[in-house]
């Protein structure tokens, strides 16, 4: 099912609207010969509306005897416990911090916030000596989220960025190895790990000069994303598997478009990159690039967020540029980028919240500490003291878009309700007076009539 309608999301007609041609992504010239621009602040006055539609619903709650006997007039509190929404980050600092107090603040803000975790799977690093991957750390992550209610999702496993130390010349042992690395990683993390970013930024294979972009290129893009996702899909028939990259232009549609094009749809996901080190979306971009990729009829994550509160110092010639070392400096964040980037933070997640193909949005990096670029990108300082951007988006998450509820059943035992999507804590005063206490789902896609029998 397509996640929103055949128009635009932006309301306004005089706007330049996203078109398919050939299977890409185009601007439709617009009829008129000027044509106004969308603000920030005109999309901004429709996202309210737009959360109330889309992230919340109504539906009946309901206590019974065991007997199946209305309960009328017991009080029932209901407190939002999670988030059916996934507000992300990776979490590629933990455990890596020397000192304990930094690890354990590190650790304490992230759950305190987040319901959704990153996990690093990059092959040179992942498995750094040929058939000892590096699974027992993982397994440490993986069961820390577990206990905190925390999902995760494994980030890449298959990426031409660079190669293993020990990967062989030869293409048909690259390609076995590479097939067998996808099988191992989500067999063994099945039901731990259950999202993948399979395939990571295809548009540009062999950008980087490696022996994988040599065989990727090969291949062809969509053979090599398409054999990668076969070979994941088998390994977990239940796991929601992405393909993820970081250009939003047609290059990147078309190779989405041609892989649904033989019915067999291997991805479930659309996962788009939004690092703005140089730039800030506006948000009719936002919604645009929003727009474009839902007529895929698959939900969209935002799989990699940055917003800076560092200025951007220029080159650094020593250093060689690479997927993880760019030639970039940066400097520390300050309290004036640090109110920009408050106001940006704001300004984005409100506008995809908003968004009803949105399901997803993950930061790109926590804290400042060992953040991508070496970028002031986190929410928490290198001291792990949190930034603006961070308080303000606990404003949002638990308190803006979080419910509460405090209500009493109706002669036939029912509380109607209108709730965001996510599960609840529900504490149930009975007239004799007493107490139960219960987890409900209130789900976006299924009825929401959860009973609590007394």
């Amino acid at each position: 099912m397509n996640h929103c309608s055949r128009r635009t999301f932006l309301r306004r007609s005089t706007t330049a609207t996203l078109s398919i041609y050939g299977g890409g992504l185009a601007l439709a010239a617009p009829k008129q010969k000027s044509q106004p621009k969308v603000s920030d602040e005109e999309v901004l006055s429709q996202c309210h509306e737009r959360i109330q539609k889309h992230r919340l619903g109504d539906g009946t709650l309901s206590v019974r005897t065991a007997d199946g006997q209305a309960v009328a007039g017991a009080r029932v509190r209901l407190e939002q416990a999670r988030h059916e929404f996934l507000f992300g980050s990776n979490i590629f600092e933990f455990g890596k911090f020397k000192e304990p107090a930094l690890q354990e603040q590190y650790n304490e803000r992230f759950a305190a916030l987040l319901n959704y975790a990153t996990l690093p799977f990059y092959w040179p690093m992942y498995e750094p000596r040929r058939g000892q991957p590096a699974h027992e750390h993982t397994e440490k992550v993986v069961e820390w989220c577990a206990t905190r209610g925390i999902a995760c999702k494994g980030h890449p496993l298959v990426w031409d960025f660079l190669d293993p130390r020990w990967l062989p010349r030869e293409f048909e042992e690259i390609r076995r190895l590479s097939h067998a690395r996808v099988t191992d990683c989500i067999r063994r993390f099945a039901g731990k790990i259950d999202r993948w970013d399979v395939v990571n930024e295809p548009t540009h294979l062999g950008r980087f000069g490696t022996r994988l972009g040599e065989w990727a290129q090969s291949l062809g893009a969509v053979p090599y994303v398409r054999q990668h996702l076969e070979t994941a899909r088998v390994a977990g028939p239940k796991a929601t598997l992405l393909v993820n990259d970081y250009r939003v232009d047609p290059p990147y549609y078309q190779i989405l478009d041609q892989l649904r094009a033989d019915g067999k749809l291997q991805f479930d996901v659309v996962g788009i990159q939004s690092h703005m080190h140089h730039g800030i979306w506006p948000l009719e971009k936002v919604w645009q690039v929003c727009d474009g990729y839902a007529r895929l009829g698959l939900p969209i994550h935002f799989t990699e967020t940055t917003l800076v509160s560092g200025a951007f110092l220029g080159k650094d010639t020593k250093r060689r540029s690479n997927a993880f070392s760019d030639e970039e400096l940066w400097g520390e964040t300050t309290s004036e980028l640090e109110a920009r980037q408050v106001e940006q933070v704001e300004k984005f997640y409100t506008a995809l919240f908003a968004h009803p193909a949105v399901h997803a949005i993950t930061w790109w990096d926590f804290s400042d500490a060992h953040a991508w670029k070496r970028a002031a990108a986190g929410w928490l300082r290198k001291d792990m003291s949190p930034k603006p951007a961070y308080e303000k988006l606990r404003e949002l998450i638990k308190g803006r878009w979080w419910s509460k509820l405090d209500g009493s059943t109706d002669a036939q035992g029912q509380l109607r309700a209108r709730l965001h999507y996510g599960d609840y804590q529900a504490t149930i005063t009975l007239p004799n007076g007493a107490e139960l206490k219960k987890t409900i789902s209130w789900p976006r896609h299924s009825e929401r009539r959860p009973a609590i029998t007394a």
